[in-house]
Order: C-alpha cells, then sequence, then structure tokens
C-alpha cells in the first residue's frame, strides 16, 4: 500500500502536496531526515531493527520531525530514541518515570505528536504504576515497549516479561510468571493496542502508522529479541521462536485519509476501521477471525496466549471513542503559546491569598 498524508499542527488529517521528484515525500523530507545518530547497540539488538521502522513509518506518512517529541527512560530501550529523528526534540527521562515527563510536555503543548519509546523492565517493573495511569488518563502518544524479557544493560537479569522457567548462563531460572503488557493495557481501558515482532518489518510499519493516527494511547509491544542475554532457541523473545511461533491474528493495510490510495493485500474478509482523524485501517481476518474491536474478545485471545505460551501479533484491541486528555480538559490553545503573566498569577494576587489566610 502506498500511503501519502500529513497531519497539521493539531494533528488532524491533511490534504497532501504529492512530491515533485522521487526520493523525497511529500513534505519535501529525504528519508535521511528522520534518521538520528548510529547505534551503539550491540550488532543485531531488535531495538535497532524497531528504530529503522519509525524512520520509514515517519517518512512515508510525511510527519514532520520538529512536530514529534520523543520520550524514553532507563534502559537499552530508552538509549534508542537517539538513533531515529534526529530534529526531533526528546528527553531521557529517569527509569519507570516517562510517562509522568511525556504527560506534562503534551499538556504544555498538546498540538505535539507524543513518540515513547519504553522496555519491559522500565514499563513492567519500576514504571508499571505510572503506565497503568498513562493509559488510564488517555494521553495522546505513541508508546512503544522494546520487550525482550531482560534487563540487557545491566548485565541480563529477568525482567517482569520474562518466560517462567526460562533458564539463563548469568541469571539461573526464572520462577514467576510474565506478566502480559497488551493485557495490562486494554484492562486499564487503552483504546489501541497491538503486539509485533522486530523481525516482521512490515507488521511493525503498519501499525506505526494506525498508532501515529489514534486519538489517545496507543500501545505497542514489540517482541525485540537480545541477542547477549536472551536469544537462545527455546526463549519466546528469540529471534528464532519468533519467526517459528509468529501466529498473526489479522493482517491489515493503512489508509491516510484525502489521499490516492493504492492497495496491496490479500482477497478475503474484510473489516474496516475508521480513526479519528479519518484514515482508515482494512483488516482482513486471518484463521483465528478475531474482531480487534471486540474488548472481551482481545482478552479473550491474550488470556489463551499467555496461558498457553502463544505468540499472536496483529492488532489486538482498537477503539477511538474515548476522548484524550487534551480533550477532557478542553485544551484549545497551548499552554506553552501563553505570556508567562497568563500562566502564573501576579505577586500582589498571592499577597492577597496568603492574607486571606490569617
Amino acid at each position: 500500500m502506498i500511503t501519502n498524508g500529513t497531519l497539521t499542527d493539531n494533528g488532524t488529517a491533511a490534504k497532501p502536496t504529492f512530491p515533485a521528484k522521487p526520493g523525497v515525500n511529500i513534505i519535501g523530507l529525504t528519508k535521511s531526515d528522520y534518521k538520528g545518530l548510529e547505534s551503539t547497540l550491540c550488532n543485531g539488538c531488535g531495538h535497532d531493527s524497531i528504530s529503522s521502522q519509525i524512520i520509514t513509518a515517519c517518512y512515508e506518512l510525511g510527519l514532520k520531525p520538529e512536530r514529534i517529541v520523543k520520550f524514553s527512560g532507563i534502559g537499552c530501550s530508552s538509549k534508542s530514541p537517539a538513533y531515529f529523528l534526529s530534529r526531533s526534540f526528546g528527553f531521557n527521562a529517569l527509569h519507570g518515570r516517562m510517562p509522568s515527563v511525556a504527560q506534562g510536555a503534551l499538556m504544555a503543548n498538546h498540538t505535539l505528536l507524543g513518540l515513547g519509546v519504553s522496555g519491559d523492565g522500565d514499563t513492567g517493573s519500576i514504571g508499571l504504576g505510572q503506565f497503568m495511569h498513562l493509559i488510564r488518563r488517555n494521553l495522546r502518544m505513541v508508546y512503544i515497549i522494546e520487550n525482550n524479557g531482560v534487563y540487557g544493560l545491566t548485565k541480563g537479569q529477568f525482567s517482569a516479561t520474562a518466560d517462567i522457567g526460562q533458564e539463563l548462563k548469568y541469571a539461573g531460572r526464572n520462577e514467576f510468571p510474565p506478566i502480559d503488557l497488551c493485557r495490562a493495557a486494554i484492562i486499564a481501558d487503552c483504546g489501541f493496542v497491538a503486539r509485533s515482532f522486530a523481525g516482521d518489518p512490515k507488521q511493525v510499519i503498519a501499525l506505526l502508522k494506525a498508532a501515529f493516527s489514534h486519538r489517545g494511547t496507543a500501545v505497542i509491544d514489540i517482541i525485540s529479541p537480545c541477542v547477549t542475554f536472551n536469544n537462545r532457541d527455546d526463549s519466546t523473545k528469540s529471534y528464532s521462536w519468533g519467526r517459528a511461533h509468529d501466529e498473526r491474528v489479522n493482517d491489515f493495510g493503512f489508509v491516510m485519509s484525502q489521499e490516492e490510495i493504492i492497495v496491496d493485500y490479500a482477497e478475503g474478509e474484510t473489516k474496516e476501521v475508521e480513526l479519528f482523524d479519518g484514515s482508515k485501517i482494512v483488516l482482513k481476518k486471518l484463521d483465528s477471525s478475531h474482531d480487534p474491536t471486540d474488548k472481551q474478545a482481545a482478552l479473550r485471545l491474550l488470556t489463551k496466549a499467555h496461558d498457553e505460551q502463544l505468540f499472536v501479533t496483529g492488532l489486538l484491541y482498537i477503539n477511538g471513542d474515548r476522548p484524550n486528555l487534551a480533550e477532557t480538559y478542553g485544551l484549545v490553545k497551548p499552554l506553552a503559546s501563553y505570556q508567562q503573566d497568563k500562566l502564573r498569577p501576579s505577586r500582589e494576587s498571592l499577597q492577597k491569598i496568603m492574607a486571606g489566610m490569617f
């Protein structure tokens, strides 16, 4: 599918202007304009593949890099925002505290597009509470979890998503069941929940494009193998296991609004889901016939996958009806655009308040 479209400053779809020459997108940028620094991660790390797909998705969507703000916490995954969108602003927060920083920035200027990159430790352990409250408030941002089941930055200890019974050379045996972050997100009323595999770039790109057009928090849990500490063939977070056991629940194409469309997907039963800005996801049901608009079906699917150690990928759940945090508070003009005298009370008014307390 060829997708052409961009977003206005308030995040809505705008009619595209098609490029006059090859090698540039609809806003006149080359793919190199979306790249970042050279990666310092291990060769073959799944995180680098995800960075590459973020670059491709933003380039093909024609997103203005300066309208995107990147957030991360601590860990190997949280280093990766340095490797894409060098023209975008970014903030590397404390371990597990990325959601708070993202909420502050995106409430100050809700016209920015938020892109958070976290890890299974940063999200599923120390940051689990903040992750759930971010979803509860429905802040408009794409939240990527680069999930490898280990703390790769601190020599491969088990994370909260590690398989029960898994054995690692330096960490021993894991005796605890994994947390399913997709299931947790749906329980917290997240309106866009997907799972993918770093070794499947086509699916990752399609999910990213749809996530950028979602009106609230869009969570994508991407299994991203750690080639140093967790790439044994029997690990569900390894390349070999992921390729052998990937069970897609749907296949789909993403269609921006107001664009020329060339569709390339197999014939079969399809379901069309319209996003808040007029963009559409065209879903093709596979053998499981999963309906991603059915919340209970999504929870049943993930519970079965958890219990039977299945690896299901695709768009698991979508609901675009819930207002996001900026809409809930009725924000129109970005707070960041106001002068200080409009944002801060005067010294006289503060003194009056203080005097009234005595």
